[in-house]
This record gives structure tokens, sequence and C-alpha cells, in this order.
């Protein structure tokens, strides 16, 4: 199993190409699945995620073809052999659930297994359940399996989620492009990933409206046709990036990024005294005078800071002058990173929901394991402030969101290697 080397203490200079978003795209690939003609999408991310939906829509009979080295994804659904996504691919990755909506609205019935994933709370799926069967679906477990069908196919619908999910609100929005009727959807997510997927549905021919407010109302059509389509930056690889000379010094930019995609987490990192700007080219990145300063973040949904950015921040504030508290919202078990930075000498105190970090001068390099995906990437970052060497070990985990990190981070002056597995 690969591991990360860090040699820490250099302030990085340059510039970091922003990648397209693995969430975006996750929910875009099952799109694919609504039209018997081409879908294609361009800027995609080159990461393990994407290869294993490319593996489940081709299990369902889609052809899906990696064009320029990866960056373009060709994918045809004119003829689907199976309704059926198996365990042995949906238990790598959550987003595999991304499928049910779309199989529902084309095939009248799909069998989806319950999800996998990074092990940060238990995620389940009741409301997308309850969502899809608001629409007319029949859907019941058995042996692990989510068994759907739609025997009169699905009809419009008012959906209230009883929380703003992002892959409901997904499943959902596909689903009823297809329906009869009009389906509006309450409380739904607002994240840039469901307008960008909105987009996309259009330029295929659905007729949405309200996407990025909580309210998205969906007129059902016959038919929807092929198109292309850019996925969006990834803002959390953006964010991740962001924070890289706010830990070490020095100043980056961010190639592609833009701010109104991480509004939030940018207004924590100007409370924490680091320069933020909008160019022309993307985000530019540094710190100001002096020591980080202590801030206080709450997870939230979109327009709140991102979940998804909460570990990378607590790596942050560990070297900040002062006391954070740091509350997550949004998902049981997504501290499992505290401890590994205490290894590093981190002032960490997990209470609930809650993390208290005292900041201290300097991190220590040491040898740490990674726990799931954004942990990973938290740890590497912590490794960039700390004297000496860190070894991160279980990176796979890093491989299925951050596209050739050793190579972006190397190209601003970060001394980092990829240790392979002996």
């Amino acid at each position: 199993m690969d591991s990360i080397l860090i040699r820490g203490g250099t302030p990085l200079h340059g510039e970091i190409p922003i990648a397209g978003a693995k969430n975006a795209c996750l929910a875009l690939m099952p799109a694919t699945l609504l039209s018997e003609e081409p879908l294609t999408l361009t800027n995609v991310p080159r990461l393990s995620d994407i290869k294993t939906m490319s593996l489940l829509l081709q299990s369902l009979g889609v052809e899906v073809s990696a064009l320029q080295d990866g960056k373009v994804v060709a994918m045809s659904s004119h003829g689907l052999a199976s309704s059926c996504a198996d365990y042995d691919i949906v238990r790598k990755m959550r987003a595999s659930n991304l499928v049910l909506g779309p199989l529902l609205a084309r095939e009248g019935q799909a069998v989806v297994s319950l999800p996998g994933g990074c092990a940060i709370g238990a995620r389940p799926m009741d409301i997308h359940v309850e969502a899809l069967e608001a629409l007319g679906a029949e859907i019941e477990l058995r042996d692990g399996y989510l068994h759907a069908v739609a025997k009169s196919g699905l009809k419009g619908a008012i959906v209230p989620l009883r929380f703003a999910s992002v892959g409901a609100t997904e499943n959902t929005l596909m689903a009823a492009t297809l329906a009869r009727g009009t389906t509006v959807i309450e409380n739904a997510a607002r994240e840039p990933e469901i307008v960008d997927l909105a987009t996309c549905l259009r330029k295929m021919g659905a007729r949405i409206e309200g996407d990025g407010t909580s309210r998205i109302e969906i007129e059902g059509v016959d038919r929807l046709t092929g198109a292309t389509h850019p996925v969006i930056a990834d803002r959390i690889e953006l964010g991740t990036y962001m924070l890289a000379p706010a830990i070490t010094g020095g100043e980056v930019e961010c190639i592609g990024g833009r701010l109104d995609l991480v509004e939030s987490f940018a207004e924590k990192l100007d409370a924490a005294e680091i320069s933020v700007e909008q160019t022309q080219r993307g985000v530019k990145v540094s710190r100001r005078n002096g020591r980080i300063g202590a801030v206080d973040v709450a997870t939230a949904p979109f327009p709140g800071f991102p979940t998804d950015l909460q570990a990378q921040m607590m790596a942050l504030l560990c070297t900040a002058e002062g006391v954070s508290h740091l509350e997550e919202t949004i998902f049981e078990n997504r501290f499992m990173h505290a401890p590994e930075l205490t290894r590093m000498g981190a002032e960490i105190e997990v209470h609930g929901g809650t993390a208290t970090v005292t900041g201290v001068e300097r991190l220590k390099g040491a040898p740490v394991m990674a726990t799931d995906l954004r942990a990973s990437v938290s740890l590497i970052l912590a490794g960039l402030a700390a004297e000496g060497e860190t070894l991160v070990s279980r990176v796979y985990h890093l491989d299925r969101g951050y596209e050739h990190v050793e190579e972006k981070l190397s190209a601003v002056g970060a001394r980092i290697e990829r240790v392979a597995a002996t």
C-alpha cells in the first residue's frame, strides 16, 4: 500500500491547476442513463472514483470511452443491458447510488446495492427512498439491495426533503426529468454541483427552474437528447490547495478557481489573517504578516462552510495563535484525523461533534495514517508545515479525490513524494 513522504518547512510559490469537480462529475455521469443519445463530459478529473463510476455504468450496458488522457469521457446508453447495480462495484463508492433515480425513470425498475465509500458516518439512503416513493416508485430493501419499481412510470409530485441532501436532490432531480407532470423539490440542496447537473440536464432538453435555491421545479418531458458539457471546477480541491500557502507561507495562485464556489470558506481564511484574491486566472492566496489567527468553524450545507474542508481547516488551525473550535454538523465520525494530528504535536480535544484546537507554534513530522479521503490530505497539509519528515500511510483514499497531488504540490516547491509499497 503506497505512502506519501513529506519533508516540511518550505514556503510554496507558483501555480496549481484546479481539476474538474469529482462530486459534480459523479452526478453527471449517471445522467447518461436518461437518454439513448451520447453524453460527453469535458474537464473530467482523472480519479479512481471516476473509473469506478465508469465500471458501474459499463456493467449496466453503457458504452464509456475515456479520451484526451482521461479528461474527456464519452458515454452512450442506447442499449442498456441491465438495471442492477452490483455490490462488488457499488461498495467502493457512495455516489454509485446516483444510478437509482435515472434507472427508475428510464427503465421503470432498478436494483441497487447499498453503497460504500469513506467511513464517516451512516449517511443512510432513506431520504433518497422517500423522495423516489413520492414520485410513485415502490422500493423495498432485500439482502442489502434496494429493489425499486415504478410499474406505471414516475409521476410528478411535491417532494419535501427532511434534510437538504445533495445525493437525494440529485437522484430526485434526474428521476423527475422523465416523470409525467411537474415535480417540486422542497428543501433542495443548493450546492454548485446541483446547479452544474441541472445545467447539463437542460442541455439535454430537461425543463428545470430554481436550481441553486431550496425550491427546484421540474416539468417532465418524454425524452432527453445527448449533449456535451464541461464539469465545473472542484471547490474542495480549490479549498485544499488554497490552504497550502496558508499553512506553509508563500503565495500560490489556484488556476481555474472561483471564489463564488468557496465564499464561506474564504471568509474564514480572511478572518485567520490569510489574503485571498480573485484574479483573471483563478484565486491567489498568501499568508499575511505573523501567525495564523484562531477562528471558529461550523460546517453546514452550501452556502455554509463545507464539511469536506473541515479536516483540512483543522490542520491549518493547529498552528494558529489562540484557541479555535470546529463544529461538525453534517457527518458523525468525521474527526478521525484529530488523533493523527496530535501525533504531530497538535493540541486537539474532541467532545461529540466539536473539536477544540489550541494552536502550537510548530508541528513535528511523524508517521501517520489516513482514515478517509479528506483526512488524508489534511495530514499532507500538516506535513508541509511540520519540522522534519511526515509519512502518511493508507493513501489509497487520496487517489479517490485528488488528481496527481504530489506533482501539483512539487511544482510549487513542496518536498513531497509517493513511496511505493514493497
